[in-house]
């Protein structure tokens, strides 16, 4: 395969919320470590190239929200701003002294991974004179900045009219698309959520999507997907059209942060092993309809297939973890979320929701909850900002959300004849007060209110981390939407020391308990599963009996497979290891069958 860019870590910072990371490029991507930025937000993203304007003496020029073409706008400007950033860091970092000891580009060498360019560093002390000057050449040129990646939901796709008619093209999604297609970045764009075909056929629009005449492309595709099976559908879509993806991002469908996407009892484990044994099948099926399309539409087309890397994100919380994904699945990189918003150098929380992160202990503090307007499971911090206003409007008898930016006004026309937001209060009121009309029992009547009122405004909430932390806006009420993997953590940690802990180094696991990756998984799964079975049960759920022996079947799959990796393991561990997959059967066989023709 052809390979454009070397990356100098093995990891990643996958996005996380729209604010917790919208400047993680200039906080790491100098050292050399990839970081995701969200498109969702466009207010928030002018408030921050404000923000690092004024931070920094660039000009500011603002876009106001009813300018032409304003999203995109402010999403290029944006882009474009990062970008002259994070270039002037990489030049003050080369430029920089190897006789500091705290120097920024001994630092860059200190994160990296064991590498020969690292052992190459660390032999300078031991050279003099000309010796010395040509290996510090050398090694300020293979500084590598990491990439200063972007990510689209696809589904968050809402139509912008304002009273005046538009083109689809100004939709959020196909917005936030042509913001980036049109920055000066050279980076990938990671598209999660599903496929939309609107979107992906918007892509072929921007030449910075297709390869030039040596096969690089300058703006590349990222699918972040929780299977091969959609992996394959969504990249025949895309390579029909001349689109490559250069990296299949794989997500725990429920171990994750944020939006959780469950699989039908699909495990993690099982997932990888079909890539890692199908992945060169994958290229070349792709390949062969990449390059017909490409000739297609006249474009120079790669004679070899180009790179496409696979790498894994969700629940990932040990160094052995990291090198089990490594090695013995093959994979080109992991995504590390969750922990690092225990890293103010990386990303942005403020110092209420740090310690309210810290103390994050048990199950009970972060739960998958029905918060989001999506109707799709959503991690949350039980005792967030957002979540203690959500609750306390709730109290006051005027539960839900003012709406004030409307990302997530998608398809629900219930009530109303323009699609409205099931966070927003005007929602949440007719909606209580149409369920007098909807025939439920007092027990089925009880979890739809549940459901109604847990609709939080995520869209506007999740800046919070963001706006509080900078001062842009210090009476947001954050929502946060870590992961189950931060109760294995409770302290602050630096860039260091997180770095650390993923290479081994050191570690900050400070729960000596804590289980596997793919245990912790395999118990969300049975927990969400016996969760559908009871909303079945009261006659809340659209799922048929068949779904959920599949469901099951899949899942005693999953824990055969697993006794078969046991071997993987060292003594110790494999020993606790198959004790909990014995003891997780025993739940999955326990739970109640169906009558598939009922």
């Amino acid at each position: 395969m052809l390979s454009h860019n070397s990356r100098p870590h093995t990891f990643h910072i996958p996005v996380m919320g729209t604010g917790f990371t919208i400047d993680t490029p200039l906080k790491v991507a100098r050292y050399g470590i990839s970081s995701v930025m969200s498109l969702v937000d466009d207010v928030l993203v002018e408030q921050m190239r404000r923000f690092h304007c004024e931070r920094t003496g660039e000009r500011y020029e603002p876009i106001a929200d009813d300018a032409e073409d304003a999203r995109a706008r402010r999403i290029t400007s944006y882009m474009n701003l990062i970008d002259k950033l994070v270039a002037r860091q990489v030049e003050e970092l080369r430029a920089s002294s190897f006789d500091r000891e705290d120097s920024d580009i001994n630092r860059y060498f200190r994160l990296l991974p064991e590498t020969p360019l690292k052992e190459q560093w660390r032999q300078l002390k031991s050279l003099q004179g000309a010796e010395r000057r040509r290996a510090e050449d050398f090694l300020r040129l293979h500084t590598v900045a990491g990439s200063i990646d972007v990510n689209i939901m696809t589904k968050v796709d809402a139509e912008r009219s304002a009273g005046v008619k538009v083109g689809p093209e100004h939709s959020d999604a196909m917005s936030a698309l042509r913001g980036f297609a049109l920055s000066k970045l050279h980076s990938s764009i990671v598209l999660s959520a599903g496929l939309n075909q609107k979107l992906y056929n918007y892509a072929t629009q921007f030449d910075d999507f297709f390869p030039d005449e040596t096969g690089r492309i300058k703006k590349k595709i990222v699918l972040k997907v929780s299977d091969y099976r959609s992996s394959i559908v969504q990249g025949k879509y895309l390579a029909k059209r001349g689109l490559w993806i250069s990296e299949y991002r794989i997500e725990s469908g429920l171990n994750c942060g944020g939006h959780a996407f469950p699989t039908d009892g699909y495990l993690m484990g099982p997932i990888l092993e079909e890539f890692k044994n199908r992945r060169d099948e994958l290229v070349e099926s792709l390949h062969g309809m990449y390059t017909a399309a490409l000739v297609g539409r006249g474009r120079p087309a790669p004679s070899q297939p180009l790179e496409m890397r696979v790498t894994v994100q969700g629940g990932i919380g040990t160094a052995d973890e990291q090198e089990m994904l490594l090695n013995y699945y093959e994979l080109d990189g992991t995504g590390w979320a969750t922990p690092f918003l225990l890293v103010p150098e990386a990303t942005n929380l403020d110092e209420i929701h740090l310690e309210r992160l810290i103390a994050a202990r048990t199950e009970q503090d972060v739960y998958l909850s029905d918060a989001s307007p999506f109707g799709i499971p959503f991690w949350t911090l039980r005792e967030s900002e957002s979540e203690r206003a959500r609750r306390q409007r709730i109290a006051e008898g005027h539960p839900g959300s003012s709406c004030p930016k409307g990302y997530l006004r998608l398809h629900n026309t219930e009530f109303t004849k323009l699609p409205i937001c099931t966070a927003a209060r005007a929602y949440q009121k007719r909606k209580l007060a149409h369920l007098d009309e909807e025939g439920l029992t007092p027990e089925q009547r009880k979890l739809v209110e549940e459901a109604v009122l847990a609709k939080s405004c995520i869209c506007h909430d999740l800046a919070g981390g963001a706006t509080v932390k900078h001062g842009i806006n210090p009476e947001a009420k954050t929502a946060l939407c870590s992961g189950p993997n931060i109760v294995n953590f409770n302290k602050i940690a630096s860039l260091e020391e997180m770095v650390d802990h993923i290479y081994g180094r050191l570690s900050l696991i400070t729960n000596k308990e804590r289980p596997h990756m793919f245990i912790t998984e395999l118990r969300l799964y049975i927990e969400y599963l016996r969760k559908e079975l009871d909303k079945h049960a009261l006659g809340l759920s659209a799922r048929t009996p068949k779904y959920f022996t599949e469901f099951r079947e899949n899942l005693l799959t999953g824990v055969e497979y697993y006794k078969g990796l046991a071997g993987q393991f060292i003594e110790e561990k494999r020993t606790r290891f198959e004790s909990e997959l014995t003891r997780l059967r025993e739940e999955i066989e326990q739970l109640p069958l169906l009558n598939p023709v009922a």
